[in-house]
């Protein structure tokens, strides 16, 4: 026997969304909403996080370094240093001070008072490039001799000058490492020379008081208190080139 069961009936409106009806209240079903989606700032700056694509058709900003399009970043990229001023390498002064050892008679020391180290680098590397094409590898060794005949200058002369002595060490290091010169050439003259004999010493000796006169100039004329004590200096000078000499030599 067939059971039959009270269902109430169920009523469609004209708008499209079927209602229940229980109890005489008619309940719609409810619509679905649209996702979440992020607020859109008015005035962003970066196109990407505006969540707007159209607003990056628009958008007049321009280069990260600065301005309102191609022409202003180019203009900041001109204004910019170059890159070895910036690291304190100036080659036109690193020409001058070199261009005053090569002559060993008139050293103009205007232009060692502003020291550096960049010169004495290039110096130390193109020694080292020379003895290497001699078949001596002694990258480490010059190095060394460099700082302590550095280190020892200084102290000689500010010992020697007393309480007026000026001199610091990074200004004795730029002096020495550029004094260094006339050995450079005596390494680059060396290979063409033989390697027994009375002229290769001949050769470095000229080479050696080429270096200790122009340092001794130098020392005496960028820091106070060397003049009543220039013997001594050049001394100490002629210790330190000959020394490096050495090391062309055998």
């Amino acid at each position: 026997m067939a059971r039959e069961f009270g269902a109430p009936p169920v009523v469609f409106p004209s708008g499209g969304n079927p209602t229940v009806a229980t109890g005489g209240n008619i309940q719609q079903r409810r619509v679905p909403t649209a996702p979440f989606q992020p607020s859109r700032p008015s005035n962003s700056g970066i196109p990407f996080m505006s969540f707007d694509i159209g607003s990056s058709a628009t958008n007049t900003a321009g280069p990260i370094g600065g301005g309102t399009g191609p022409i202003g970043g180019a203009a900041n990229f001109d204004e910019e240093e170059p890159l070895l001023d910036e690291l304190g390498i100036h080659p036109d002064q690193i020409w001058k001070k070199t261009k005053s050892i090569l002559n060993p008679f008139r050293v103009n020391p205007t232009f060692h008072k502003d020291s550096d180290l960049s010169g004495p680098i290039f110096l130390y590397l193109s020694f080292c490039l020379f003895q290497l094409l001699a078949g001596k590898i002694q990258f480490g060794v010059i190095l060394g001799w460099i700082v302590v005949s550095s280190i020892f200058l200084y102290i000689v002369f500010n010992m020697l000058a007393g309480r007026n002595g000026n001199l610091d060490l990074h200004t004795c290091t730029s002096v020495v490492g550029y004094c260094l010169l006339p050995v450079v050439i005596l390494s680059a003259v060396s290979l063409f020379v033989p390697q027994n004999g009375a002229i290769r010493f001949g050769v470095a000796g000229v080479f050696v008081i080429w270096a200790t006169r122009a340092c001794t100039n130098l020392m005496v004329a960028v820091a106070d208190g060397g003049e009543e004590h220039r013997g001594l200096i050049a001394y100490a000078c002629f210790l330190i080139y000959t020394l490096f000499s050495l090391l062309v030599i055998f």
